[in-house]
């Protein structure tokens, strides 16, 4: 039974001004870099890419050979798991890795912790720490400051044994809920997240000065 990544890559970046995994970073495409770095790891048996079409379908399928579908994505993020993860064989798949990819810097070693972790706990989230003051506003003014100190920042890959994500996903079909991501539909089932160490380079790329940090971060 094999570790599966679920590569998101569907989403229209209104906030970019064009597809962001399309988008170009030292010469190469966002979504090539993140594929590659699943491709390359020998703990992965598996990738399914969802992408907003199926148009480029050959070109990934023979450029990867872990890439086992390519499938069209659906009107939001969440929709576009489910697509992905519809495709999955249950009697070969252990564990599914749902990343995101716009994340093209994410480490081997962080990708080799959240396996290790997930097998242990079912459910895993890696996370950074909030360094900034956060602030409640209403109507543009301060309601009050936030404590930080249990608060973190979630990343991808999020990892989860199947029969964990299953479960979410269809609970929040069936009730038409829409979470911010797998980890809180796992949340909103009772079950319980794991959260690691993320990694502070394994940025998400969102407007055109990520394009340049990351660039800064490739070789770092």
């Amino acid at each position: 039974m094999s570790v599966a990544a679920l590569i998101v890559a569907a989403g229209a970046s209104k906030r970019f001004g064009q597809p962001k995994q399309f988008a170009y970073l030292k010469g190469k495409p966002v979504l090539e870099w993140t594929l590659e770095r699943f491709q390359a790891h020998a703990g992965v048996g598996q990738m399914i890419l969802v992408l907003p079409d199926e148009s480029d379908r050959k070109h990934y399928e023979t450029r990867y050979d872990k890439i086992t579908s390519v499938v069209r994505g659906g009107e939001r993020r969440q929709d576009s798991v489910w697509q992905g993860f519809r495709l999955l064989d249950p009697a070969r798949t252990r564990m599914v890795l749902v990343h995101d990819g716009a994340r093209p810097l994410v480490g081997a070693d962080l990708i080799s912790r959240v396996i290790a972790e997930t097998e242990r706990a079912g459910a895993v989230v890696p996370a950074i720490p909030v360094v900034d003051t956060l602030k409640e506003t209403e109507e543009g003014r301060v309601v009050r400051t936030v404590d930080r100190a249990r608060l973190v920042r979630a990343q991808t890959p999020q990892g989860f044994l199947y029969p964990v994500l299953k479960m979410a996903l269809e609970a929040a079909r069936a009730d038409r809920f829409y979470g911010t991501d797998e980890a809180g539909l796992v949340e909103r089932t009772g079950g319980v997240v794991q959260v690691i160490e993320g990694e502070l380079r394994n940025i998400k790329i969102t407007t055109p000065i990520d394009i340049l940090m990351a660039e800064a971060l490739v070789d770092v």
